[in-house]
C-alpha cells in the first residue's frame, strides 16, 4: 500500500492558548486612536503548530476554545492549515481568549487582553487528550498556560506525560507581563519548569528579563543552561540569534526584510527548527547541520514579519528556501 506521506513524520504537539489578536488597521496609533481593527488568529503555541504544518510536518494542537463563533473559527483555521485538532476541547461558559495588540511605527507591539477568564485557562487535566501527547516526538509549550489553575495543572501532567512517553520538550516562555500578577510572579513560574525542557528559546529581551541583567552575552545567556539541556537559543530580532548547546555556542546573522509586524516571526522560527529536528536530534549535537537549520529557522522568522498578523506570514519550505538562497 502507498504511504501517506504526512503520517510517516513524527508529531510535533503545541500545548497552550489560541486566541484572537485584534490588530488595528493603522500602525503606529494607540487602541485608542484606531479607526478599526482586523481579526487574526493568534496565541503562541498555535502559531507553531501551524508554522510546522505549513512548512510539512506534523502538528497537533491541544488547548481549549470557547463554545463560541471565534472559538470555531479559530479550530477551523488549525484544520484547514493541516494540524491534528484532536486535542481541542470547546468550554460551553467562558469565550475564546481576546487580545487587543497595538502595533508602533516600528513594528513591535503592545498588548490589551480580554480573558476573565477565558476557556484556554479552564482546560482541566482530565480533559487532556493523553493518547495524542504521548504520540509526540516533540512536545513544545510556553509560559502563558502556568498562569493560574486548572490549566496550569493541565499543562505539567501534558509535559510530564509527554516526557515519560520520550518526548522531547521544547519550551518558548512567551513572556506577556500584562497576564501575569507581578514580574516577581512571571519569573519565579517562568523559571519553575525550567530544568525540564530539553530546547529552549528566549527573546533578547526575556533574557534581561529572567536573569535581571541588561547584557544581551554569552555568561548572562549560560546563566540560563541547565544540565539537561540540548540546546538554548537567544533570539536577536534583526541581527539573528545566538546559540548554546553543551559542546559549542555561536551566533547566525539574520536576513534583511522590510518588517511590517513582528507577530509570529519567534513561532515561525521555533516552528522551522522543530520541523529539523523532530526526526533527527543528532543535529543539535553537529554544528554546521545546526548552523544550517538555524539559517533556515531565521528566514521563516524574517518572512513572517512582511506581513500583518501571524497565520497569514507563516512562511511554506518554497519561501524560506528563496530566502536562504539569496541569502540577503
Amino acid at each position: 500500500m502507498a504511504s501517506n506521506g504526512v503520517n510517516d513524520k513524527s508529531l510535533i504537539v503545541s500545548f497552550g492558548e489560541m486566541l484572537i489578536d485584534f490588530v488595528p488597521t493603522v500602525s503606529g496609533v494607540s487602541l485608542a486612536e484606531a479607526p478599526g481593527f482586523v481579526k487574526a488568529p493568534g496565541g503562541a503555541p498555535a502559531n507553531v503548530a501551524i508554522a510546522v504544518a505549513r512548512l510539512g510536518g506534523k502538528a497537533a494542537f491541544v488547548g481549549k476554545l470557547g463554545d463560541d463563533e471565534f472559538g470555531n473559527m479559530l479550530a477551523g483555521i488549525l484544520k484547514e492549515n493541516g494540524v491534528i485538532a484532536t486535542g481541542i476541547n470547546f468550554d460551553t461558559g467562558a469565550r475564546t481568549a481576546l487580545a487587543f495588540v497595538t502595533l508602533r511605527a516600528d513594528g513591535e507591539r503592545e498588548f490589551m487582553f480580554y480573558r476573565n477568564p477565558s476557556a484556554d485557562m479552564l482546560l482541566r487535566p482530565e480533559e487532556l487528550n493523553l493518547e495524542l501527547i504521548r504520540s509526540a516526538k516533540v512536545f513544545h509549550y510556553g509560559s502563558i498556560s502556568l498562569i493560574v489553575e486548572p490549566c496550569r495543572s493541565a499543562h505539567l501532567q501534558a509535559m510530564r506525560v509527554a516526557k515519560d512517553a520520550g518526548a522531547l520538550l521544547s519550551y518558548d516562555p512567551n513572556l506577556r507581563l500584562p497576564l501575569w500578577p507581578s514580574a516577581e510572579e512571571a519569573r519565579e513560574q517562568i523559571l519553575s519548569i525550567w530544568d525540564e525542557a530539553d530546547v529552549v528559546k528566549v527573546s533578547d529581551n526575556e533574557l534581561e528579563f529572567l536573569t535581571g541583567s541588561d547584557k544581551i552575552d554569552d555568561e548572562t545567556a549560560m546563566s540560563l543552561w541547565r544540565p539537561n539541556f540540548k540546546l538554548l537559543l537567544v533570539t536577536l530580532g534583526e541581527k539573528g540569534c545566538n546559540y548554546y548547546t553543551k559542546n559549542f555556542h555561536g551566533s547566525v546573522e539574520a536576513f534583511h526584510v522590510d518588517t511590517v509586524d513582528t507577530t509570529g516571526a519567534g513561532d515561525s522560527f521555533v516552528g522551522a527548527l522543530l520541523c529539523k529536528i523532530v526526526d533527527d536530534q543528532s543535529v543539535l549535537e553537529d554544528e554546521p547541520r545546526l548552523r544550517e537549520i538555524l539559517r533556515f529557522a531565521n528566514a521563516c522568522g524574517a518572512i513572517t514579519t512582511t506581513k500583518k498578523g501571524a497565520i497569514p506570514a507563516l512562511p511554506t519550505p518554497a519561501d524560506a528556501l528563496k530566502l536562504v538562497k539569496e541569502g540577503k
